[in-house]
């Protein structure tokens, strides 16, 4: 993996857009990272990690978004980060947006916008960029499959952090099995374990079970079996469990079926006596029964011969009704032809009573000529009844015109009004659209002269706030000079101290034999000495130091002075020397002359559409002024026409009505006049009908009395009986018939009679004994169906526990070997003598071959004196760690890596990450990595160490890598000539190309 090119907008401290050449900063093979405490050299390594994975390192990760926005960006800048990279041979570029709280286009407040990816890739073919993917799992995938690595690996593979290292050489084996964990990603063997551990636990779980159902199956078969058999004192677990319940279960269920043999025996010998005694109380009960029935029979007969009078009665009233039934007919015709004759004699007298008097004397043939003559009459009144009603419609027509006429009169009466005040209208709408045409063009042009103004007035109040900083800068950059100047003094004044006092210095490495460094001589007989003011080398260079510091600050007040100054000199340009007030009430008069123009320019609209419905009711009102007037011609000719009408039908109704007040009237009198006489003719002629049959319906009656054996038509009336009473009769007779019959019936009987000769049966006491058998019987096949019962339910939990033994001997078997593959994963079992869990055996193997790269290159750093060694002596528990020690060749012993010092640490800590960035390369399928970065740690090394690191990381450089120094040291900016240099300022961090 090489870098290109990274460009970096409002991003962590980055207010602007910065762009970082890696491609110029790699040619050298070692470049430089540096800038002030806070500028924002992290947020550059953050940056490629986010490109790459859509995250920051987990140490700076907090999971939104938004928090990556610079604080300095411009509200409407999007955060932004592009990578420009190769990877396996592929040229890609990488686009990442976080989420973005931006304002609202329309109104106030922001709102969010969604994280946008992009990713392309470069055709060589085509000499152009191509799409591959938006999404943001895409690209995820794609970049960690082209890498071989989480970002967890990348980040401490690519962006090596010495503290991280530092910790770990120093750290325990639980600290240094964490970090290799997550950077080998060995949980798969920890998931190994646990998923051993669960796998005992739940195999254990199942034995437990088993057995707890195999003794709750002998628990049921111990209720089952009653207080025949007691069962042995059992518990879970135990090892003899399973041969004890079934050794149990067989005793059990042959006491079982002993019992069920003698039960029934029992019940089959309850059974006979039950049948006998069954047998003897049905015979007492027949017998009882017998005797019962000849009592009751005597007894019946005795009610009969009792009421036998009464019934003689009944039946000689039944012959005389049955003879005056053939009479029935005719005394039923006889009353109905009664009936007839007295409703028509009463209808016929109301009907004549309705009737004028001399018509009421007419027979039935009279009435009906008269009723004959009246319909005549009536049927030549029609004629008249239509020219009533046309008389009537003629009316209403004359109605409907005089409303039309004064409805017109109306409409042109307000026709006229209207339109007499048309050009007024007109006139007075045409003026509100020139006047709002006129200050529709005055808001235009104020709204090309309102933006410079607002524009103008932006840049005074800028130039006013940049005067302010440039005198603030000013003084600032006047502090540091003088401090510098000070400071500048300090130093030569020191320094010729230290000169005229340098004869001490010399005089203090002055050996009585050697030669002296100036004269040469070996004699030293008055060494010169130190007096109370002397200046020596450290309090000269922290001088010099302190100038140097001052000079810089000096140099960076001066340089913002410039800026400010150069930003005054533009914001002067634009705004010119007018003051803020005045250019602010220009602007605000602008705003309120555009204000009102737009105002009146809003009712240009309304106007025009008000003139264009005026000029709509115009035409209408002139169009039905138009229309009134035809329609009054219209119906002059219309009422003439009505009126010779009406004449001639006047004269036609009043010939017709007569004395009458109408045509419908007089024909509503005809109508009811021929009414009467045709009902008056109906009900006459219906009297002499009924009357007639009156006649022969007596004489019939006279007939049928007489033939029947009656002496008048009176007396079989009275003989008749209603249905009620026939049937109550004939009821009765039947009754006593029918009980004479049964009596006789039950008198003849032989068994009867003879039963009744007998003793009188004993019911209760044949009962009594029947029951105690019964009883006897039902105890005993109660007995017999428990025994039943009680075998039944031991073979079949019987049958259950033995199949829950063998269910459960292959779960024993399993729990035996998840058990003790568990164990000696878990570093508990007796076999695993260093008593080392899975995954500490397989991070222990990776920590081998990361101390062995990392030897290399620490052999280099140290002269060949430090070699890096694992070590699995046993730490606490007793179990094996992950122990990490240093070899030193100039002692030839072997100790913690805890004794190295300071600058020791630094670059064995280095070598451990150059040495666990090659094993975790390796592991990631052998990706090769040609940008690394190295994070601090260069302050602790002396200028000897400081080389051979420096050595060992431009080595790297043969192998066509390129190596990012992160440092605050000085002295890397004289050793290390492609430099990148973040300067941080108030309006945010920039960055700066050095040495390329």
């Amino acid at each position: 993996m090489r870098l290109h090119r990274l460009d970096i907008t409002a991003f962590g401290p980055f207010g602007t857009t910065q762009s970082i050449d890696f491609d110029a900063l790699s040619a050298a093979g070692l470049f430089l990272l540096h800038g002030p405490t806070g500028a924002g050299k992290t947020s550059v390594l953050d940056a490629v990690c986010y490109a790459l994975y859509g995250a920051v390192p987990g140490a700076r990760q907090t999971g939104h978004g938004l928090t990556l926005r610079s604080d300095h960006a411009p509200p409407g800048t999007r955060t932004e980060v592009r990578l420009d990279l190769t990877v396996a041979g592929r040229r890609l570029e990488i686009t990442r947006q976080p989420p973005w709280a931006r304002p609202k286009k329309r109104g106030t407040g922001t709102t969010t916008d969604k994280a946008q990816s992009w990713l392309r890739e470069y055709d060589t073919r085509a000499a152009a960029w191509k799409d591959l993917s938006r999404s943001h799992q895409e690209i995820g995938e794609e970049i960690t499959q082209l890498l071989g690595m989480s970002r967890e690996q990348f980040c401490q593979v690519v962006l090596l952090p010495q503290g991280d290292f530092a910790r770990f050489l120093r750290a325990d084996a639980e600290a240094r099995g964490r970090l290799l964990g997550r950077l080998f990603d060995t949980r798969r063997f920890a998931d190994v374990e646990k998923r051993l551990a669960e796998r005992r636990r739940a195999a254990e779980a199942d034995v437990r079970e088993g057995d707890a159902a195999l003794l709750a199956d002998a628990h049921r078969m111990q209720q089952a079996a009653g207080d025949g058999t007691p069962l042995p004192e059992l518990t879970p677990g135990d090892p003899g469990l399973a041969e004890a319940v079934l050794t149990w279960a067989a005793l059990a269920r042959t006491t079982a079926r002993e019992r069920l043999t003698i039960a029934t025996c029992a019940h089959t010998a309850a059974g006979t006596a039950a049948v006998a005694t069954a047998r003897a109380l049905e015979e007492a009960r027949r017998l009882a029964g017998l005797q019962r029935r000849f009592a009751e029979a005597e007894e019946r007969a005795v009610r009969l011969r009792e009421h036998a009078d009464a019934a003689e009665q009944d039946r000689l009233r039944m012959e005389r009704s049955r003879k005056a039934e053939a009479v029935a007919p005719a005394l039923d015709l006889r009353e109905a032809a009664e009936r007839e004759h007295a409703h028509a004699a009463r209808a016929e007298a109301a009907a004549r009573a309705a009737l004028p008097e001399p018509l009421a004397g007419l027979d039935a043939s009279g009435l009906a000529a008269a009723s004959r003559r009246s319909a005549e009459e009536r049927g030549e009144l029609e004629s008249a009844r239509r020219a009533e009603h046309r008389l009537a419609a003629l009316a209403a027509e004359q109605t409907s015109l005089d409303r039309e006429e004064s409805a017109d009169d109306a409409e042109l009466q307000d026709a006229e009004s209207w339109l007499a005040d048309w050009e007024t209208v007109r006139e007075e709408l045409q003026g509100r659209i020139d006047a709002a045409q006129e200050a529709a063009t005055r808001a235009e042009q104020l709204a090309v002269q309102r933006e410079p103004a607002r524009t103008r007035l932006d840049a005074a109040r800028l130039r006013d706030r940049l005067d302010r900083d440039t005198e603030a800068a000013a003084a600032r950059a006047l502090a540091s000079r003088e401090r510098a100047a000070e400071a500048h003094e300090h130093w030569l004044t020191l320094k010729e101290q230290r000169l005229r006092g340098i004869a001490a210095e010399l005089a203090a490495g002055l050996v009585d034999g050697a030669p002296c460094a100036v004269c040469g001589a070996t004699d030293h007989p008055a060494p010169a000495r130190k007096d109370a003011g002397h200046v020596d080398r450290e309090t000269e260079e922290r001088a010099l130091a302190e100038y140097r510091r001052a000079e810089e600050e000096r140099a960076e007040d001066e340089r913002r002075l410039g800026s400010v100054r150069e930003s005054l000199a533009a914001a002067g340009a634009e705004a010119g020397d007018t003051p803020v007030d005045e250019l602010a009430y220009r602007a605000a008069e602008l705003e309120s002359q555009y204000t009102r123009a737009r105002d009146a320019a809003s009712a240009l609209h309304p106007a025009q559409e008000e003139l264009r419905r005026a000029e709509q009711e115009r035409e209408r009102r002139g169009a039905a002024r138009q229309q009134a007037a035809l329609r009054a011609a219209a119906r002059v000719s219309r009422r003439d026409a009505l009126e010779r009408e009406r004449t001639a039908l006047e004269q036609e109704v009043s010939r017709a009505r007569g004395d009458a007040g109408s045509v419908a009237a007089r024909a509503a009198q005809l109508e009811r006049e021929g009414a009467r006489l045709t009902e008056a003719a109906e009900a006459a002629r219906v009297a002499d009908d009924t009357a007639q049959r009156l006649k022969t319906a007596d004489a019939r009656l006279a007939d049928a009395a007489f033939r029947a054996g009656f002496d008048t038509p009176a007396e079989a009336a009275a003989a008749l009986l209603d249905d009620d009473a026939h049937r109550a009769l004939q009821r009765r007779l039947d009754v006593r018939q029918q009980e004479e019959a049964a009596v006789r019936a039950v008198l003849a009987e032989p068994e009867t009679a003879a039963a009744a000769r007998r003793p009188a049966a004993d019911v209760d006491s044949a009962e009594r004994v029947a029951e105690r058998a019964g009883r006897r019987l039902q105890q005993a096949a109660s007995a017999r169906d428990a025994a039943v019962r009680r075998c039944a339910e031991l073979d079949r939990l019987s049958a259950h526990a033995a199949t829950a033994v063998r269910r459960l001997a292959p779960l024993r078997d399993a729990h035996d070997r998840v058990a003790r593959l568990a164990s000696l994963t878990a570093g508990t079992s007796a076999d695993n003598e260093r008593k080392m869990r899975l995954e500490s055996y397989v991070l222990a193997a990776r920590l081998e071959q990361v101390a062995a790269a990392a030897t290399v290159r620490l052999g280099r750093m140290s002269s060949g004196r430090y070699t890096l060694v694992h070590s699995d002596d046993r730490s606490g528990r007793g179990r094996s760690g992950l122990g990490l020690h240093v070899v030193d060749a100039w002692t030839g012993r072997e100790r913690d890596t805890a004794t190295l010092s300071g600058g020791e640490t630094f670059f064995a800590s280095l070598a451990l990450a150059l040495g666990l960035a090659d094993v975790v390369t390796d592991e990631a399928g052998g990706v090769r990595l040609d940008t690394l970065f190295i994070d601090e740690g260069f302050g602790s090394l002396d200028d000897q160490t400081l080389d051979e690191v420096l050595d060992v990381l431009d080595a790297l450089r043969a192998r066509d890598r390129s190596v990012g120094i992160v440092s605050h040291v000085p002295d890397l900016r004289r050793r290390v000539h492609a430099q990148l240099e973040v300067v941080k300022e108030r309006t945010g961090s920039k960055v700066r190309h050095r040495g390329l």
